[in-house]
C-alpha cells in the first residue's frame, strides 16, 4: 500500500528513529496520532483516557523501537499496541463496575432507540441539513455496531486498512474479518435505510 501522506513511508521513518533520528520520530507521531485518537475513543468512550491511550502507545513504540523489522508494518503495529491498550482500560473499567461500552450502546430500556429517534423527522429540502443530519446518523449507527463490527469497520473505512493487516491486529482469520464487515454494513444499512442513495453506496 502506499504512503498516503508524504514520500517518506512509516517503516522508512521507523529505520531512521532506530538510527537516532528524532525528527523521524515526531513526523511518525504527526502522521497517526489523530486517526490512533479516534480510533481509540470508539473504544473508550472518554477523550482524556483515548489520549492517555494514544500517548502510552507511542511510548511503548519508542521503548520497543529495536524491536520493530524492518520488513513489518509500522500501522499494523502500532494499531495493534493502541487495540491492546484500549482492552486494558475496558477491563481496568469493568472491574472497578463503570458502566460498560455495550451498556451504553445496548441499553434500550434506558431511551429511544435510533429507529425510533428518527422516525419522526421531517424531510428537508436544504441539502446541507440532511448532511449534517446524515453525519450525525452515520456516528450514531456506528456506535451502536458490535464491538468486534466496529472495530473493522473503523480499520477499513477510517484506517483505509487492508482485510489482512486488521486480521493480524485483531488475531482472527481474514474470512472473519471480511464477515464482520459484511454484517457491520448491513447493520448500517437497515439503520440508515430513510437515506437510500447512502445505503445504496455503502454496498
Amino acid at each position: 500500500m502506499t504512503t498516503p501522506r508524504g514520500d517518506v513511508s512509516d517503516e522508512a521513518l521507523m529505520i531512521r528513529y532506530q538510527r537516532g533520528d528524532q525528527t523521524a520520530f515526531a513526523l511518525l507521531v504527526r502522521r497517526h496520532q489523530g486517526a490512533l485518537y479516534n480510533f481509540a475513543i470508539r473504544h473508550v468512550r472518554a477523550p482524556q483516557v483515548a489520549e492517555e491511550v494514544v500517548q502510552d502507545a507511542f511510548v511503548r513504540v519508542v521503548q520497543s523501537a529495536q524491536d520493530f523489522k524492518h520488513d513489518a508494518r509500522f500501522l499494523t503495529w502500532v494499531y495493534t499496541i493502541v487495540r491492546n491498550l484500549c482492552i486494558d482500560q475496558l477491563r481496568k473499567n469493568a472491574l472497578r463496575k463503570h458502566a460498560s461500552l455495550d451498556h451504553s450502546r445496548t441499553g434500550d430500556e434506558d431511551g429511544p432507540t435510533l429507529g425510533e429517534r428518527t422516525a419522526d423527522t421531517r424531510a428537508s429540502t436544504d441539502r446541507e441539513a440532511i448532511g449534517t443530519e446524515l453525519k450525525e446518523r452515520i456516528v450514531q449507527a456506528v456506535d451502536r455496531l458490535p464491538d468486534d463490527q466496529r472495530e473493522v469497520f473503523l480499520l477499513r473505512e477510517t484506517s483505509n486498512m487492508p482485510f489482512k493487516e486488521i486480521a493480524e491486529i485483531t488475531g482472527v482469520p481474514e474470512n472473519t474479518v471480511k464477515s464482520r464487515m459484511r454484517y457491520a454494513l448491513e447493520r448500517l444499512q437497515e439503520a440508515l435505510s430513510e437515506y437510500e442513495e447512502y445505503a445504496r453506496a455503502l454496498r
